[in-house]
């Protein structure tokens, strides 16, 4: 038995022990989709079934592309995707490995019309990203279909993300929200922000937040290019995730954890030069506080329980400041 195989058994038989994915994972520094996986594995095929799996295609990559592979790939460019993204579903739905440059032939031989979408000026967008895992991490929710709301949270850093779908946005689903955010990323968060949803604006939001010493900061009205992260993540669940699933499936939520953890461990990523980005999670490991570190920063005395209206939030932030100029 390699030296994988005995840590992967440790793992289930932790589980075995605590049977808590959250303390086990934890514990083992891995994540909880990760630990479900092998989990399943173990009771499905035994001690066999924590061998790593080989993601090779059945069918060489190298050999000339067949018929059914150019369906395939005129198939996803019906759903307006790009070279890079067409890949990563030709691997995702059908371990099929195939270089872009061969996938971009296939689309020039069938003649298939460029992607037109707007781009904004470069030279005139200010793009950042965090250098710390969990330094800010951006929330949202996006309507997928009648009663079908999916939360998203997205690292700012790592692009690390964790999604969940609920009847509606609410309170209750947002806190519902919070913790499964909590448990499943790798690292603390130290601050969170969101758009002016008054789902997230909730008394009872706002004050578990700093239960946990999470800083929260709102962004400001008709901004959506300041949420620019969880904004296109939300895009990417749309062409490559739901349009190939059944929305009344009474699997979606299983379906959802997959794609979750395929986004995670084995999507590349462009801003992160190729990467997924479990992969720039690990490169970043060493220099991420743990919560006893972020709590330590955290300085209840600066926040405040903000309003959803913009400008009576101001407002409110304003005379807070007069008044503390006013103090001895």
């Amino acid at each position: 038995m390699d030296g994988e195989i005995r840590k992967r058994l440790r793992w289930v038989e932790l589980y075995g022990q605590f049977k808590n994915f959250s303390v086990v994972a934890l514990k083992c520094g891995i994540s909880r989709p990760t630990l479900r996986k092998w989990v399943r594995r173990c009771e499905k095929d035994g001690v066999a079934g924590l061998a790593s799996q080989s993601r090779r295609p059945k069918n060489s990559p190298a050999r000339r592309i067949g018929d059914r592979e150019r369906d395939w790939i005129l198939e996803f460019r019906k759903r307006r995707l790009g070279s890079r993204r067409i890949q990563n579903e030709l691997g995702r739905a059908h371990s099929f490995e195939v270089s872009r440059t061969t996938i971009d032939k296939v689309l020039s031989r069938a003649d298939a019309k460029p992607l037109s979408r707007a781009r904004l000026n470069r030279k005139q967008s200010n793009r950042y990203a965090k250098s710390v895992p969990g330094e800010r991490l951006q929330m949202d929710t996006c309507k997928i279909g009648p009663g079908l709301y999916q939360y998203t949270a997205v690292d700012d850093c790592t692009r690390i993300r964790v999604l969940a779908l609920y009847s509606r946005r609410s309170a209750k689903n947002t806190l519902i929200f919070l913790e499964k955010v909590i448990e499943e990323l790798p690292f603390p968060i130290q601050r969170i922000q969101t758009d002016r949803g008054r789902e997230f604006f909730a008394h009872s939001v706002q004050l578990q937040l700093r239960e946990y010493g999470i800083k929260f900061r709102p962004v400001k009205p008709a901004s959506p290019h300041l949420n620019g992260k969880v904004e296109r993540s939300q895009r990417t669940d749309l062409e490559e995730f739901y349009a190939t699933v059944d929305l009344k499936a009474v699997d979606l939520d299983m379906r959802l954890s997959e794609w979750q953890d395929h986004y995670n461990h084995f999507r590349s990523h462009g801003s992160l030069d190729g990467l997924t980005p479990w992969e720039r999670w690990q490169e970043l490991a060493r220099i991420t506080p743990c919560w006893d570190d972020v709590e330590a920063n955290y300085d209840p005395a600066k926040e405040r329980i903000r309003h959803p209206g913009y400008r009576i939030d101001t407002q409110l932030r304003e005379i807070e400041n007069r008044q503390e100029k006013l103090l001895p």
